[in-house]
């Protein structure tokens, strides 16, 4: 676990620093969206057994229920499924807008292929929803997300915010600005900051805040100022104060 003084320093990146360090990857130093997602999702579902190990779930199976968007913060949710199915937990999967796209169907083939169900209703019962599962991951929007909320997701939305049971947010709460958040939009439990935390980070008052990403390039990371603090050994994740 790192200190508030190891952390201190670190940069909040705006959306369009966020979307051109993204760019720097994918163009500069050819990544892949594919390798990148492998790597964001394996520390999602990392950064969640750690804050919520699968033996602390009060009920008799670790049901986590993850909901995935139709953009890339959706793909980093089927891959973070994937790693939970190996971990010893019962993801069900609702993605209710699929692209067409050979990366998203291959991730959502390898999910089904593992026996992940996917859920083709949303329930809109939030007592269900806590009743069946003991955590949501809120894999909608991620910091590429602005304007307004479109259907199903403004439902979604309006139901999650309303659940008892803990809510992880992969890189940005869905449906909060990148930069100024949302007070009255849902409120996680966790954040998984992705590469580098955004500026919405700074109004996150959940209980766990997780960095994860451990893939941008020392050079990268001296260009942009992001003065992110070391992992520790060879964990993908870290915990920020």
């Amino acid at each position: 676990m790192q200190t508030a003084a190891a952390a201190q320093g670190i940069k909040y990146l705006g959306q369009k620093e966020a979307q051109a360090i993204d760019q720097e990857l994918f163009e500069q130093y050819r990544f892949s969206v594919d390798q990148l997602m492998e790597l964001a999702g394996l520390s999602c579902a990392t950064a969640i057994a750690n804050a919520y190990p699968a033996s602390s779930f009060t009920a008799s199976r670790p049901a986590v229920l993850i909901v995935c968007g139709p953009g890339n913060n959706g793909g980093d949710g089927l891959v973070c499924a994937r790693h939970l199915k190996m971990f010893g937990y019962e993801p069900t999967v609702h993605y209710p807008k699929r692209p067409n796209k050979p990366l998203f169907e291959g991730l959502t083939t390898q999910c089904e292929k593992m026996g992940i169900p996917f859920l083709s209703e949303f329930p809109s019962e939030v007592a269900v929803i806590d009743e069946v599962y003991g955590l949501v991951v809120d894999a909608i929007f991620g910091f590429s997300f602005q304007g307004t909320v479109r259907e199903p997701f403004g439902t979604i939305l309006d139901t999650l915010e309303k659940v008892t049971i803990p809510i992880v947010s992969i890189d940005i709460p869905s449906g909060w600005d990148v930069e100024k958040g949302k007070p009255d939009g849902i409120q996680p439990d966790m954040l998984i900051s992705l590469t580098a935390p955004k500026k919405a980070a700074k109004l996150f008052t959940g209980r766990y805040h997780f960095l994860g990403g451990r893939f941008v390039p020392a050079a990268l990371q001296k260009k942009y100022s992001l003065n992110l603090p070391p992992y520790p050994g060879t964990d993908c994740v870290l915990r920020l104060p």
